[in-house]
């Protein structure tokens, strides 16, 4: 049924382009789609965020309910920390961190479809002198390599940089690549001159323990780390938990949505780390 969908869709979309004035019918649609808007609110506060697809809107409508120890975790944040969305995805998290608690985010995301996402909700909300977007993946160390996607969605996620393997540690099933360059943790506070984070939250489904390998310094002085990790991803896991431990963090504790149940994601749980 969602494929007779696409395929219809797709075929609308052509004739639409033949003409000047289907053309210019498509142009509008897409505009409007990008500017629409759905309010949030969690704990007082509220933030309204770009839903031009069923992907963003999902991820509104679920707010509070997907991911709670997130924003828990935010909550208990020291006013006016330094948090690296490693990850940011369309901002979520990185606007609530900033409004919640007058966060200075540095929001990573290399997506070049979620990137007009994040700028979008970022300044819709009033934010954009306190989350800086940086627009490149992080990874071991400085390189030039392939960002591999599965997706061309707004909001989409589940790619990865310069490795062929996702969240899972199996082979990414690729639908888009650009070659883009990636840097380190260190390299991030060494070269861009971004100050050292006090709180990371890291969800880059996949290289989470490549990134922590070139970052240990940064893991010696932060606060808290909150890392989605696949437990049957068993050399991510073991990795991950060994630079956390090296640095003097020590798991506080792990969750994860209800919602992944029997599913490939049930095994993916969000660890906090704190020191």
């Amino acid at each position: 049924m969602k494929t007779a969908l696409k395929r219809l869709i797709a075929q609308m979309v052509s004739l639409m382009g033949s003409t000047s004035g289907g053309r210019y019918l498509y142009a509008q649609i897409v505009g409007a789609a990008m500017q629409r808007t759905e309010a949030v609110e969690h704990h007082g506060v509220g933030l309204s965020f770009a839903v031009p697809n069923a992907q963003n809107k999902f991820r509104v409508d679920t707010f509070s309910e997907k991911e709670p120890e997130t924003l828990d975790w935010i909550d208990e944040m020291t006013p006016g920390s330094v948090l690296w969305d490693i990850g940011a995805n369309v901002g979520l998290y990185s606007c609530y961190a900033a409004k919640r608690k007058g966060c200075r985010v540095f929001a990573f995301e290399p997506s070049v479809f979620n990137l007009e996402l994040l700028a979008r909700n970022v300044f819709v909300n009033n934010l954009a002198a306190l989350v800086t977007i940086v627009p490149l993946p992080l990874s071991e160390s400085r390189c030039v390599s392939t960002f591999n996607m599965t997706t061309t969605d707004w909001g989409g996620a589940l790619s990865t940089f310069g490795e062929s393997y996702g969240y899972d540690g199996k082979p990414l099933v690729k639908k888009f690549e650009f070659a883009t360059v990636g840097l380190s943790m260190n390299d991030a506070a060494e070269l861009l001159r971004i100050p050292p984070p006090d709180y990371i939250k890291m969800d880059v489904d996949g290289i989470e323990h490549l990134i922590l390998k070139g970052g240990v310094p940064q893991l010696e002085t932060v606060k808290s780390i909150l890392i989605e990790i696949n437990d049957a991803f068993q050399s991510q896991a073991q990795e991950a938990e060994q630079y956390l431990a090296a640095a003097g963090l020590h798991l506080k504790e792990k969750r994860r949505w209800k919602g992944t149940d029997g599913s490939s994601f049930e095994t993916a749980f969000n660890q906090i780390w704190n020191r």
